[in-house]
């Protein structure tokens, strides 16, 4: 369904996905990996890792990320963890990204977890 704007629902995210994506590369940021989650949970439709080399550059890398999605109208994004920039999570509605230091990314493989098959909707747990 269109927007008021004239906007569909899947450009604004194709939109979006893209510019945290470039912005990533940009920052030189490390394993960028995109994972689609929709139907898979209701937080977001992708939720997307990626690895700075130190605190510094985790930092740096979520700063960009953070003025490019606001230069590209995007709103401003919810950030949690940028002051330690060990693991720094920014929301920014339909995108949740992740940026790690190599190690803490590694200790909480976000990426086996959420890029795991589904399980059928009949498994009994």
């Amino acid at each position: 369904m269109p927007s008021p704007a004239g906007i569909s629902v899947n450009d604004a995210v194709s939109r979006a996905i893209n510019t945290v994506l470039v912005s990533l590369e940009d920052s030189k940021a490390e394993n960028i990996v995109s994972i689609d989650i929709q139907g898979k949970s209701s937080l977001g439709d992708y939720m997307v890792i990626a690895s700075g080399r130190s605190h510094r550059h985790v930092s740096a890398v979520a700063d960009h990320l953070l003025k490019a999605l606001k230069d590209a109208g995007l709103g401003t994004a919810r950030v949690e963890g940028l002051a330690g920039a060990d693991w720094v999570l920014i929301d920014s509605g339909d995108i949740i990204v992740h940026v790690f230091r190599p190690e803490v990314r590694d200790f909480y493989n976000l990426e086996k977890m959420w890029q795991a098959p589904d399980l059928e909707e009949e498994t009994l747990h």
